[in-house]
């Protein structure tokens, strides 16, 4: 691993718990925490608004950005987690660029729970079941060489214990 700093990304879909579990795992380690979600352009948070998906070239710019971000804090020797979907495995290489040793936390749910969960959400630009179909449809989930895979279905605190405990075990 990278004696710099470590670069965690929380992955998943609209519904997963990115954000929730993100920060917390980034406060437990002592973390900076970003949501991907806040770096999103304008136009790209008014079209999801509307209920229209993202495609490659909305998500290109933020990506950049996002890779930049764990480049920055990997070169300051700064930890930090970042809570972003990285639906596609090119857009996991993107991330990469900025940081080689990166950590993957997959967040995976069935539908059905995540549906439930977005529709308990208030004031997100996400707009429900069809946003979900379409990230849904354009997921290609990690391997397990890939990425440390933990069910949502489980409370934060026991996801949260169960992705440091095995960091710590990839030491």
């Amino acid at each position: 691993m990278n004696d710099l700093a470590r670069c965690i990304l929380v992955m998943g879909v609209s519904g997963s718990g990115k954000s929730h579990i993100g920060r917390d795992i980034a406060a437990a380690m002592g973390a900076d925490f970003i949501d991907a979600d806040d770096h999103h352009s304008a136009l790209s948070v008014a079209k999801m608004a509307r209920g229209e998906p993202l495609d490659d070239e909305d998500r290109k710019g933020w990506l950049f950005t996002l890779s930049e971000l764990f480049r920055n804090h990997r070169l300051q020797g700064r930890d930090v987690v970042i809570g972003c979907s990285a639906l596609k495995h090119r857009y996991r290489e993107v991330l990469r660029e900025g940081a080689p040793d990166l950590i993957i936390l997959y967040l995976q749910g069935s539908r059905d729970v995540l549906l439930e969960r977005l529709n308990t959400r208030s004031a997100h630009f996400f707009a429900g079941e069809r946003m979900l179909d379409s990230q849904l449809q354009t997921l290609e989930p990690p391997t397990d060489d890939e990425a440390i895979c933990l069910d949502v279905r489980h409370p934060p605190a026991v996801i949260v214990e169960r992705f440091l405990a095995q960091l710590e075990q990839a030491k």
